[in-house]
């Protein structure tokens, strides 16, 4: 019986093969597509796959900047640059320029800072293309609200700043050099002082989302963060120093609002859980 049994299996698998292949060999297509995806595993297709997408981030990315460069440097750069010069021509003080260039290159300065913020959603946007298929879906929906609470929360620091602080800054800079000196201000250095002011504000601003993260990670907690508050409030000071002109005018238009914004980011830290290790 069991030889029986034996010599059946063998015919069967002999028909088999006779009827699919009568030479018992691998087909050819197959053995070939095979041999294609082993190369390709092999040459690193997933990392060439990724940075061909990088590739086109990045291009996209520029191209969009230098078409938005064009299009404010041509359409929009006169009116950018009465607007930011017209809180010193308010108060009577006349823009010069010390230098045959320095009038363009500070021109090409604003116009470029306006083309990133004209094609920042193109950026933000192929960002987003480039990371999505990575995330799952929860993170994809965290992502989202993190991303548009944390361009709300730098439009507010940048508004704040230039709407409450900034003019502030500027009268009392002018007040200080009352009566020593005749103020002529040029330029580059008053749009360099100007941005020097507004970004710190913005990025400052994000305190709450990178406390969220921190929580959120497992590198810190509600109680770690309530626990440091003194030594935090010393070193947002010393941020704030850092990152603002030398004044102290400048250092508590920062250091208070990041103080108040750390303060709801620990309420925020109180009412979120560590995501679990896999």
């Amino acid at each position: 019986m069991k030889k029986k049994n034996h010599n059946g299996l063998f015919h069967k698998r002999k028909e088999s093969v006779t009827e699919e292949n009568p030479a018992g060999e691998i087909p050819e297509e197959a053995s070939s597509e095979e041999n294609e995806e082993l190369s390709l595993q092999d040459s690193g297709a997933p990392l060439m796959i990724h940075l061909q997408a990088l590739r086109r981030v990045l291009l996209v990315s520029a191209v969009a900047v230098v078409v938005s460069f064009f299009l404010v440097y041509y359409l929009a750069i006169e009116v950018l640059m009465a607007w930011i010069i017209h809180p010193i021509e308010e108060r009577g003080i006349q823009i010069i320029y010390t230098s045959m260039s320095e009038a363009l290159v500070t021109k090409f300065k604003v116009a470029l800072i306006a083309a990133l913020i004209l094609a920042a959603p193109v950026i933000i946007w192929q960002i987003w293309s480039f990371i999505r298929p990575a995330l799952y879906p929860k993170e994809k929906k965290a992502f989202r609200v993190l991303f548009l609470l944390a361009l709300l929360l730098f439009l507010l620091g940048v508004v704040f700043c230039y709407l409450a602080v900034y003019m502030l800054a500027v009268d009392f800079f002018l007040v200080a050099g009352d009566n020593l000196a005749t103020p002529m201000l040029s330029i580059d250095k008053y749009v360099s002082f100007l941005l020097g002011f507004i970004v710190p504000f913005g990025l400052a601003f994000q305190l709450p989302v990178v406390l969220y993260l921190m929580t959120r990670v497992g590198w810190t907690s509600y109680r770690t963060l309530a626990s440091k508050r003194k030594f935090v409030i010393l070193g947002i000071f010393v941020f704030a120093a850092i990152l603002t002109p030398p004044d102290v005018v400048s250092q508590l238009a920062l250091g208070l609002p990041m103080i108040a914004l750390y303060e709801i980011g620990i309420q925020a830290c109180r009412f979120t859980k560590p995501r679990e290790r896999e």
